[in-house]
């Protein structure tokens, strides 16, 4: 298998750390609304906030790889090209992903940092960013429930617009991310 991009696909890693985002986007949003299911102060509940901080952090950590894939390896050009408004709308949707995915665990690790509670990652325990700070841990929290709120949004008009460029437009957009046995 290659692993080198055509003029018309991203570089396999790029497609590969695309879908690992979706899946931990995917895992950290429903550890975190799951937990409802069990009751405060329960083991499994604090499981899955415990998921929803490491998948977080995890993404974090990961996005930077893709960061740097994205310099290295560019996105190939959609065919037919669109219109300019629409591709600088995809410039501002993506910068808004990538903003996403640093700014909202960034905010999570503050959180748990504020509140005096450990940094879990995957049998880790992260040092604090911040002293404790029940104040200020309470206005991290509001700020970062609501862009998580924003990230629904921004996630689904991602997707909606990836199926418009397949469905609608009938351009590269979506096949040139799907693996090349999807495609």
């Amino acid at each position: 298998m290659s692993l080198q991009k055509s003029a018309h696909r991203y570089h396999t890693a790029s497609i590969s750390l695309h879908w690992l985002m979706l899946a931990l986007f995917i895992a950290v949003y429903a550890s975190i609304e799951l937990r409802v299911l069990f009751e405060k102060g329960t083991e499994l509940r604090e499981t899955m906030k415990s998921l929803h901080f490491m998948f977080g952090l995890l993404m974090f950590f990961l996005v930077w790889l893709r960061i740097a894939m994205r310099f290295k390896y560019p996105a190939p050009r959609i065919e037919p090209a669109p219109p300019q408004w629409q591709a600088l709308a995809a410039r501002l949707a993506h910068l808004m992903l990538y903003a996403l995915m640093i700014g909202m665990p960034l905010a999570g690790w503050l959180l748990l940092s504020a509140s005096g509670k450990p940094i879990p990652f995957f049998g880790l325990e992260l040092p604090a960013l911040i002293g404790k700070n029940k104040e200020l841990a309470g206005q991290i929290k509001e700020v970062h429930e609501l862009v998580g709120t924003i990230g629904y949004f921004l996630i689904g008009a991602h997707a909606a617009a990836a199926l418009f460029h397949h469905y609608i437009k009938r351009d590269s957009t979506l096949l040139s991310m799907l693996p090349k046995t999807a495609a």
